[in-house]
């Protein structure tokens, strides 16, 4: 089987959706030798700053000279930016032999794209030897494929209102979704979440005795520097590659995650690894500057807590700019009138798109309901990535931010690679 056709039967599991529950994945890794077994992981659930936190704590193992594998969700051009080892993305060769090998297991148990794409990952670490594996959930933690691990850390970096309609609609009914990963013993660390959030997971902690570590406990914002301290280590993060105060908070927490699990509390390894994420994992659509002169700015912010942690970096800047433009794309499982909401005022213009053959996108039709229903102008956007192109040719002191799914954002990104 050719790479295409491989990957044409990857994404025509979608057809399955999402199928919570880890009866299908356990019975498929039986199946297929259990290779999570032989992998020392990091397990990464949260309703944002789980792609950061998983790369930030990959990036700081690299420094540390180990060979690291990082399981990530969605790609944003390439399926095989999912699965990387030391930044090194899958091989074609692997996903063609992986599923022209178990095709047919595939097909008897309908598996799901995540199902099939996590076993693969899991696969691809074990055979390469890996000394540790990151593993960001996809949906959710409780039920999500990724939980058959047995990690070295349960990481749960916030909790908010997202996917209500799968998880539940309070913050503790999504905070006991997400604490679901947390193991017998484990030690659990957590990022800065609500209150609501913390009586559930140190429940949680009880009845599992695993140690807890809270990420306030050992922080201190002092000016624009957050400082990190425990008996082991101290650091001042001044700022990282990835632009806002929240994603210091994210770093800080995959530094105390390594320090504490590994007791690898080399400052100096440490800040390396923070300073140096993005060439050590690739990570992107973060605040991205995506284009200068004009400003095109990227970012994946998906749910509502998303947009205020972009917004808390915009606001300072947004004066600098004479024009300010929206492109917005979501998909109908996110609070999207809330998102909006928050947004509009910061803004001359808002323009909204969808994503293209995706049945979870946010609708054009859904768009106009909404608009009216907010009295919110809108421009409709058929074609983004030609919109795009155009605002590329303009000068002035404009700003275009390109703001929503990750989906929508890896769409744009491949068609604008094809022609500038």
């Amino acid at each position: 089987m050719d790479l295409e056709n491989s990957l044409k039967k990857l994404y025509s599991l979608h057809t399955f959706g999402i199928k919570l529950g880890l009866d299908n994945i356990t019975n498929y890794l039986d199946r297929t030798g259990n290779p999570q077994n032989s992998l020392k992981t990091f397990h990464i659930a949260g309703s944002n700053g789980k792609g950061s936190t998983s790369s930030f704590i990959a990036s700081i193992l690299m420094e540390y000279n180990y060979k690291v594998g990082l399981y990530t969700s969605p790609h944003f051009v390439r399926f095989n930016e999912r699965v990387k080892i030391n930044n090194k993305e899958i091989p074609d060769s692997f996903i063609m032999s992986y599923i022209d090998k178990n095709e047919k297991l595939i097909d008897e148990l309908k598996l799901t794209f995540f199902e099939v794409t996590t076993g693969m990952a899991f696969e691809y670490f074990a055979e390469n030897k890996v000394d540790f594996a990151v593993i960001e959930t996809g949906l959710g933690g409780r039920l999500d494929a990724t939980n058959v691990i047995t990690p070295l850390a349960s990481v749960l970096t916030s909790i908010s209102l997202e996917h209500t309609n799968i998880l539940g609609n309070t913050i503790a009914a999504i905070a006991a979704e997400k604490a679901g990963i947390i193991k017998r013993n484990v030690p659990v660390f957590i990022g800065r979440i609500p209150k609501a959030a913390i009586e559930v997971i140190e429940k949680k902690c009880q009845s599992t005795s695993s140690e807890l570590f809270m990420l306030t406990d050992y922080t201190n914002m002092a000016g624009r520097t957050l400082e990190l301290y425990t008996d082991e280590i101290e650091l001042d993060i001044l700022s990282t590659p990835l632009k806002g105060d929240y994603q210091k908070y994210n770093a800080s927490l995959a530094g105390l995650v390594v320090s504490e699990t590994l007791e690898k509390n080399d400052e100096y390894i440490i800040e390396k690894g923070i300073k140096n994420v993005i060439q050590n994992t690739g990570i992107e659509g973060r605040y991205e500057t995506f284009n200068k002169s004009p400003d095109i700015i990227f970012d994946s912010a998906h749910n509502l807590e998303g947009i205020n942690n972009f917004l808390s970096e915009f606001r300072k800047v947004s004066n600098s700019y004479t024009r300010k433009i929206l492109l917005f794309g979501a998909m109908k499982d996110k609070a999207i009138e809330d998102m909006l909401s928050a947004l509009w005022e910061y803004f001359n213009e808002i323009h909204v798109t969808t994503v293209e053959n995706n049945e979870r996108a946010f609708s054009m039709e859904d768009f106009r309901q909404m608009a009216e229903k907010m009295s919110l102008k809108i421009v409709e956007e058929d074609d983004p990535a030609d919109f795009i192109r155009k605002f590329k040719k303009e000068g002035g002191k404009s700003v275009l931010v390109v703001l929503g799914s990750m989906y929508l954002l890896g769409q744009l990104k491949s068609l604008l690679s094809e022609r500038t």
